[in-house]
């Protein structure tokens, strides 16, 4: 048995104890101490207003973001008992699904799937899988870096980390002003100050999907637009604009393997901080308060549970 954050139904939280399933001989237990909540996709689930994939359904364990010891090991598998690592989320739960599944003390997974962490984790490094969809749409410009991201929350700062970290300098814009802080190699500006400006390669981090044509109008010729946001409503256009730039139009997906192992070692090797971007660490014994805060306090940028607390 385990404890765990459970999405009940659309606009209800619980902790419940759930049974984990048999460990199968290339899996591992984790012991969690941290567990990130996403305000992107964990809040579409919280309002019901994600769009269907497999595998998706109520009851659900939410979180795609945990950090944790090795307890146990299957008899395949080639990880070290009290080894820590990172965990993109588990599928291990007989009474929930587990879709993403990484909000509980206790979980199961392969032990292909996670990031060996060189020292006892702080709550920083649950922000390993956000890093990894940060770098994925970076990457997705291929062969140029963005010169322009929209929006300074925790995606949109560590896509502009990134690519200070790749030898870029790129601009952020940023509407609300007390979000203007904290840059580290680029510059924050509000949209009006940089009215007239064109941009190569702009992506957007805010999921202000209704800004389209105003992210359109200021791309160069032949420009693209990554979309890294995501987004609930159907997106639209006006098409002049776009045939006058011959803009291109891009989705950035979800991080692949090759992302999470390619921020792994920009963390540890110290091209890449993921310092300044957890601003709350509540106990999990209380998921309801620690998920408002996450999803209704604007000055939160990230909001990890500490496990520990129920020990």
């Amino acid at each position: 048995m385990t404890e765990a954050v459970v999405f009940t139904e659309p606009g209800l939280i619980a902790r419940r104890s759930l049974t984990l399933r048999d460990l199968a001989a290339d899996e591992i237990r984790v012991q969690t101490v941290y567990s990130g909540i996403s305000t992107g996709t964990e809040r579409l689930l919280y309002r019901g207003e994600m769009p269907s994939f497999p595998g998706m359904g109520y009851p659900l364990v939410p979180g795609y973001e945990s950090v944790g010891r090795v307890i146990e090991v299957g008899a395949g598998s080639e990880a070290q008992v009290d080894q820590w690592v990172f965990v993109p989320g588990a599928n291990c739960y007989q009474e929930a699904r587990g879709l993403f599944g990484g909000a509980s003390a206790e979980l199961l997974t392969s032990g292909q799937r996670v990031i060996p962490l060189e020292t006892e984790p702080g709550p920083e490094l649950v922000l390993l899988a956000l890093a990894a969809t940060a770098h994925h749409a970076v990457v997705a410009a291929q062969g140029s870096l963005p010169d322009l991201v929209v929006g300074h929350g925790v995606m949109g700062r560590l896509i502009a980390r990134i690519i200070v970290a790749l030898g870029g300098m790129p601009m952020v814009w940023e509407t609300q002003a007390d979000r203007r802080t904290g840059a580290e190699g680029y510059l924050v500006r509000d949209p009006s100050y940089c009215k007239g400006q064109q941009f190569d390669c702009i992506v957007d981090a805010s999921g202000a999907g209704d800004q389209l044509d105003s992210w359109i109008t200021s791309l160069s010729p032949s420009g693209q637009i990554i979309l890294a946001g995501f987004y609930s409503q159907p997106l639209q256009f006006h098409f002049v604009p776009a045939f006058m730039r011959e803009s291109h139009l891009k989705v950035a997906a979800q991080w692949q393997p090759s992302d999470l192992a390619a921020v792994a070692g920009m963390v540890q090797d110290g091209r890449l901080s993921l310092d300044g971007l957890v601003t709350d660490v509540m106990p999990a014994t209380d998921p309801q308060r620690a998920y408002e805060k996450a999803f209704d306090d604007f000055a939160a940028l990230k909001v990890v549970m500490d496990w520990r607390s129920l020990s």
